[in-house]
């Protein structure tokens, strides 16, 4: 989770592959008319959000029925989102890939044929509801990652701790 260009479609295709399990890229989940606005520099309301949300929560639903568990990369800005994907009765839990403003928008200027324009970062972080200590997860501060890899090896530390109880590396 995380605002846009934090990573999240990297680190989590990285860590679903990783980890053997199904990846889901959260954006194919937006409707055409949901992607355009964003694409028009409009913000989605929650109205505009219900059915992605729907479509998310449904997936982990299934997947997590499945037995294998899944990797999703989406946002999950605001807490009442991240309780909703909780109560699907799957064993969700949370990598918040936390970043500064400034630093979001650098990456942001450097993608190319992304959806999410740039006008809309202050919309995500005013939105934003940062992972709190009583959900399920971690935050992992990215702002002074030097590359992908760096961050994609303290998402498996972060995984390797809730999934085997095992102790963090330092």
């Amino acid at each position: 989770m995380g605002v846009s260009g934090s990573g999240k479609s990297t680190v989590g295709a990285g860590l679903a592959q990783l980890l053997g399990v199904p990846f889901l890229e959260g954006d194919d989940l937006h409707s055409a008319a949901n992607r355009a606005k964003m694409a028009a520099g409009h913000p989605l309301d929650d109205a505009d959000r219900r059915p992605w949300l729907e479509a998310v929560t449904e997936w982990i639903r299934a997947t997590a029925s499945s037995g294998r568990g899944g990797v999703v990369a989406c946002s999950a800005l605001r807490r009442a989102y991240r309780d909703r994907f909780r109560r699907t009765d799957a064993d969700v839990w949370f990598l918040y890939l936390a970043l500064d403003r400034e630093v979001a928008e650098q990456r942001m200027a450097r993608r190319k044929g992304h959806f999410m324009p740039l006008e809309l970062l202050d919309s995500q972080y005013a939105t934003l509801d940062p992972l709190h200590a009583d959900e399920p997860g971690v935050t992992i501060d990215i702002n002074e990652s030097e590359s992908t890899a760096e961050v994609l090896e303290a998402a498996v530390r972060a995984v390797r701790v809730v999934r085997d109880g095992a102790a963090p590396d330092r």
